[in-house]
């Protein structure tokens, strides 16, 4: 079957002003990349620490990581002990994926704000990116009950609990961050670190939760885009989708009638 990048839930966040946003808080969601050469001028001495740290983070958004973290090194100097910097930073070593650093710049984070939400949901991204998914979960659990109204942590949990395959909390995870962001899913597909999906079934699997998460949600539009997804990576419980109740009110709309009659093949790789 075919084998498309499929983009799970995983956000990094800040909680400092950025000029990226993926909500109207304050979350960023931020795709892995290799790391990149220096470009832009020395930070200036002169400069102050609020100057400094917002170069960095137009570098970042850039994409120029080494830049972007010279520029917070250099505000850090200027004003240690503060956790919205080390978690900048720890972000830009992330992206490059220095993971060892960046959990240390988390970790000082939390150590400066003990309440600092943002950082230890991105602890959490660094043990999901091991495939620790125990611990994943337990940061992002963590990082929820400090800010209980943040989709991202929710989306996060569901991706962690898919990759341990327990797909019911998975979708509990995933039901609750739309509920407090209906657009996340569709967003962090887009833009979000690419998920550990290793088989196809995971793919298809993947894919049909969440067409059943948008049927549930109303949106007919969005579910029978994903079973149609589900369908080309050859999910075998398809047939699900006549019996599950999330899909009662999709099954009188004549293009989910259309759609199962035309039974699109799978794909292959």
């Amino acid at each position: 079957m075919r084998r498309q990048p499929l983009f799970c839930l995983l956000t990094l966040v800040i909680s400092s002003v950025s000029t990226v946003q993926a909500q109207s808080s304050n979350p960023e969601l931020v795709q892995i990349s290799p790391p990149t050469m220096r470009r832009a001028a020395p930070p200036s001495a002169a400069a102050t620490a609020e100057e400094l740290e917002k170069r960095g983070d137009e570098l970042r958004v850039e994409k120029d990581y080494l830049d972007a973290l010279d520029y917070y090194r250099a505000a850090l100097a200027k004003r240690p002990n503060t956790a919205a910097i080390y978690n900048k930073a720890g972000i830009a070593e992330l992206l490059m994926q220095r993971y060892r650093e960046a959990g240390k710049d988390f970790q000082r984070a939390i150590h400066y704000d003990h309440e600092y939400a943002d950082a230890v949901n991105n602890l959490g991204v660094i043990d999901y990116e091991a495939k620790k998914y125990g611990k994943a979960i337990k940061q992002y659990e963590k990082a929820i009950q400090l800010r209980p109204d943040s989709a991202s942590f929710y989306s996060n949990l569901g991706a962690a609990y898919f990759g341990k395959k327990e797909f019911e909390k998975a979708s509990e995870a995933y039901t609750k961050a739309m509920q407090l962001d209906p657009e996340i899913l569709e967003r962090t597909s887009h833009n979000g670190i690419s998920a550990q999906l290793p088989s196809p079934e995971d793919r298809a699997r993947y894919d049909y939760i969440i067409a059943k998460l948008w049927a549930k949600a109303g949106d007919r539009d969005r579910s029978l885009l994903y079973l149609r997804k589900a369908m080309e990576e050859g999910y075998k419980g398809i047939n699900d989708v006549y019996k599950d109740p999330e899909f009662a009110g999709l099954r009188t709309d004549t293009r989910f009638t259309e759609l199962m009659a035309a039974r699109p093949p799978a794909i292959p790789e």
